[in-house]
């Protein structure tokens, strides 16, 4: 039943000392105060955390929702004239946890070291065919740092952002070794890992190779060119494994809407090479510090363009945090034969070291060159290390590993 009229104002009496009794008892009060001081002055001290206001066209803000949303990372605005959001204790980006398959190989290694320099955490997933553990023994105390020895041809279960799918044998010592297992590393390890990308939303780049292209009729090579490759060849179980690793990553972006990116990389060099896998800047610089001599294929005017892997790493770095698919050639455009490749080898380490020729091998290209225009214009990116400069960091690396030999 309602209350009378005459006793409502003693009604609303009584509640009020009731309120206040229970505000007073057991100093209640003074922590309803202290939290509304404390939420003040979090506002006070951080006025930069509210959203700037930001004009947009219909179809502009139509094409950033989309990245948002595909974007599992923070998304945030900039404008021309906005100052730099403070953040506070707390509310810093999370960091992104990075997949490195291969990552104790030669690049993948220093991909590792890249990545995790910037605050994210990275797990190595390698089989250590050719990769070594000493390339990455210097993280195994990071916090931030896993290594999983598992071959990629078997599917594994992570939960990741990014994926960097670097593994497979990329000499032609290690990738004629057993060919078909590189051919299934090429088709198998990539359906897996980008099955792993579909299931968890993760972006994913393909590190491809300029083999894609084979001997070719155009040089030098742009992106466009589509190859002249032999299907049967020795070679073939790594030419056309990459360009099957290619396929199948645009099927699963186009049939599957997995955000993907792929590299072509070409001729790279660096510390942490292996020391007699094959390839001509480690075979030379080798064979010098054993005052062997060095080995020159056929008449040694075939020509290589050589990037000093550091070159290599930012590429792929801003390939997979840019917005464009690919493919991108990532390589130095300039141009040596092996007969000049080996002279400044001999500049580098020893002026007296001698050169022997053997006849050519199989299916050699006879020109390699990349043309990077698509990846200046667009991902603003180009080597900045010449081979003069490159190549004596490599000959440190490679004499102390010599010499631990002996």
């Amino acid at each position: 039943p309602s209350l009378s009229k005459q006793h409502r104002p003693h009604h609303r009496a009584s509640l009020s000392r009731s309120l206040a009794s229970y505000l007073l008892r057991e100093h209640r009060l003074l922590f309803v105060l202290l939290g509304f001081l404390l939420a003040s002055s979090f506002f006070l001290l951080y006025p930069a955390l509210a959203p700037h206001p930001i004009s947009l066209s219909s179809s502009a803000y139509a094409a950033t929702t989309t990245s948002a949303i595909r974007n599992p990372r923070v998304f945030s605005f900039s404008t021309a004239n906005a100052s730099p959001r403070r953040l506070p204790v707390g509310v810093r980006k999370k960091p992104l946890r990075v997949v490195v398959t291969g990552g104790a190989g030669f690049v993948g290694s220093h991909l590792v070291d890249k990545v995790l320099a910037r605050g994210d955490s990275v797990i190595v997933v390698d089989n250590f065919f050719t990769g070594r553990k000493e390339n990455v023994a210097h993280h195994l105390a990071n916090p931030r740092f896993e290594l999983i020895r598992h071959d990629v041809v078997e599917p594994i279960l992570l939960e990741v952002d990014q994926i960097y799918h670097l593994a497979c044998p990329a000499s032609p010592v290690h990738y004629k070794f057993n060919p078909i297992k590189t051919i299934k590393t090429n088709v198998m390890g990539t359906l897996n890992m980008l099955g792993l990308a579909k299931r968890v939303g993760a972006r994913f780049l393909l590190t491809s190779t300029s083999e894609v292209y084979g001997d070719p009729l155009e040089h030098p090579q742009k992106e466009s060119y589509w190859g002249h490759v032999n299907p049967i060849g020795v070679r073939s179980c790594y030419d056309e494994g990459k360009r099957t690793a290619e396929t199948l990553t645009m099927d699963y972006h186009r049939g599957a809407g997995v955000e993907v990116r792929i590299a072509r990389i070409f001729n790279t060099y660096g510390p942490r090479m292996c020391l007699d896998d094959g390839r001509v800047v480690s075979n030379f610089v080798a064979q010098t510090l054993r005052k062997q001599p060095m080995t020159v294929y056929g008449d040694g005017k075939q020509t290589r363009s050589f990037q000093y892997v550091s070159d290599l790493v930012d590429g792929l770095i801003t390939l997979m945090e840019n917005k464009y698919t690919g493919p991108f050639n990532l390589g130095n455009p300039g141009e040596f034969t092996m007969l000049e490749l080996a002279q400044v080898v001999k500049e580098t380490i020893d002026p007296s070291a001698r050169v022997e020729f053997k006849p050519n091998t199989a299916d050699d290209p006879h020109m390699r060159k990349p043309d990077i225009s698509k990846a200046k214009s667009l991902l603003n990116w180009e080597p900045k290390v010449s081979l003069k400069q490159g190549l004596p960091r490599m000959v440190s690396d490679f004499q102390k590993r010599i010499l631990d030999e002996k």
